[in-house]
Parts: C-alpha cells; structure tokens; sequence
C-alpha cells in the first residue's frame, strides 16, 4: 500500500494489488476474465466526491478506449472514458447510492466493469503502477495543499474565496 499523508489535509492510500489509468483517476483490477474499474481514493478526494452518475451507453454494450461511458457529477462535471475496449457493464447500485464510491473506493465502490476485447495481461500492464500513479500525485492540487485550505493554494483563488467570504449579501 502506498500512502499519501497531507493530501488536501487528509491521508489518501494507493494499493499496490492494482493498476492505474492516471488520465483520470482510476484503478483497474482483474477479476476473471472481466477488468473492474473504480475512483482511485486521490481522485475522490479532489472531486470532493462523488453525488451522482449516470451511464452513457446501455449495460452490456461494447465500446472502445477513449469513448465517454459515464457521466459523473462530484465537485465539478466529469465524463469518464473508457480506459480499454470491450463490453461495459455497470454497478448501478452505485446509482442509488454514489457514497459508497467513497466509503468503499477500493471494494464495493467500483464503478464499471469490461470484458477486454483484447489480451487481458496485455491491457493490465499498460496502465501505471501504484508507485507511477502516486509519483504523478505530487505535482497534483491535492499535494499543493497539503492542509486543505479552501481557497486552494494559488493567490488568485486565494483572493476570489476571501473576497466571496467577506461579501455582504
């Protein structure tokens, strides 16, 4: 396991049992022929979690990498691409409880599955390593601020959140 301590001001952990499609946060984890794919806990953490998702193609349609296959709403708006191809199916429970993608991102908190159309060994080794996904970590906004100011660290959203705090409306 790779840890993470002051991650925006809290402590993000990076299992090494998986692998890592860093473009947006996710793991990949083999499971049979299928590869399960979920939010990454560092990822959670910077869209402030997750408050709902939609699918964007039907459950147990193919689809190819890059193509967006859910469409999530946390801290900001998100399209999720597919990190391989082949047939997606999705955990909809998820639906109707997306806080369980945070409670559990590592378990039950995944978020789609796909039946590779190509070698899985193959795919699986493409994405990075814990140690690479938690590297690419450190230049992230997480790592910038370690305390988790609001505001961020940069000085102009510094200065909007202190100017919108002390707006009299």
């Amino acid at each position: 396991m790779v840890s993470i301590d002051r991650f925006l001001g809290k402590r993000v952990e990076v299992p090494e049992d998986r692998r890592y499609y860093s473009k947006q946060g996710l793991w990949a984890k083999p499971d049979g022929p299928l590869l399960v794919f979920g939010f990454s806990e560092p990822a959670l953490v910077l869209m402030a979690g997750l408050s709902d998702l939609d699918p964007l193609v039907p459950d147990g349609q193919k689809v190819q990498k890059g193509d967006s296959v859910l469409f999530a709403i946390t801290g900001k708006i998100l399209y999720v691409d597919a990190p391989a191809s082949g047939t997606i199916s999705f955990h909809m429970d998820l639906k109707q409880r997306p806080a369980l993608a945070l409670e559990d991102p590592y378990g039950n908190g995944w978020l789609f599955k796909i039946r590779l159309a190509g070698d899985m060994e193959e795919v699986y080794q493409g994405f990075d390593t814990a140690q690479t996904y938690a590297e690419s970590l450190r230049t992230s906004e997480g790592a910038k601020n370690p305390e988790g100011l609001k505001g961020g660290v940069s000085g102009i959203c510094k200065a909007v959140y202190s100017g919108i705090r002390g707006q009299k409306l």
